[in-house]
């Protein structure tokens, strides 16, 4: 059942590929840079033209360059240890999306419309960012928790910048904050779609290891 529904998202194959190709550290590293780099960036961005969906999609940049880099770290661990670290992502995606639409309700009490033309830039730039990272990892998509995890976060960051860009358009067109605050709570909710899905696909593997481990010691 798992596999049939993960296998929607691209995240199902080869659990060793990514493990003995080089091009998929390079890859990571790659991912790293871009991600961190803007991550700073449009965090900055954000302060300046008050958008609470930039500042989410910062920290979405930020999370996911500081999680790839762990990946990288992650392919020289067992399976057991990166179905653990996959899920250690998941629940950082879930806290993180929590923590953005408590920000964005907070905020909706005294809501001031961002300044919608540097928003959308800023959005248009991120969002060519993230369509180069997901280009990067394209082919690295299949493979074990760990690796869907980091393709999910780069995919989910490409829609997100999309909701930006249409957000700012409404900002400038309504002259009003809600667009904004709209679209930072779904840029959560994606988070926790995907939360949702690394988490499963972690602890599935992480039962199916157990299981396994604990035939081989019964047939010993």
């Amino acid at each position: 059942m798992l596999e049939n529904e993960t296998s929607d998202c691209g995240c199902t194959g080869d659990t060793q590929r990514a493990d003995t190709d080089p091009a998929y550290r390079r890859a990571l590293w790659i991912v790293v840079l871009l991600n961190l780099g803007f991550g700073v960036f449009e965090a900055f961005g954000g302060f300046l033209a008050d958008s609470q969906a930039l500042k989410a999609d910062a920290l979405d940049f930020i999370g996911d360059g500081s999680i790839t880099l762990i990946g990288i770290l992650a392919l020289a661990w067992t399976a057991r240890t990166r179905a653990r670290v996959a899920l250690a992502q998941g629940l950082f995606l879930g806290v993180l999306g929590l923590g953005v639409i408590g920000l964005a309700v907070w905020r909706s009490l005294n809501a001031v419309a961002p300044e919608a033309g540097l928003m959308g830039g800023i959005a248009a730039a991120a969002l060519v960012v993230n369509i180069a990272a997901a280009l990067v990892l394209m082919r690295f998509r299949e493979g074990d928790a760990h690796m869907s995890a980091i393709w999910l976060f780069s995919r989910n960051d490409a829609i997100a910048n999309v909701g930006v860009i249409i957000a700012a358009v409404l900002v400038a067109w309504t002259e009003q904050a809600w667009p904004d605050l709209l679209v930072a709570a779904i840029i959560a909710l994606i988070f926790l779609h995907s939360a949702y899905l690394i988490v499963r696909r972690a602890t599935e593997e992480l039962r199916a290891q157990h299981a396994s481990a604990l035939e081989r010691v019964v047939s010993k």
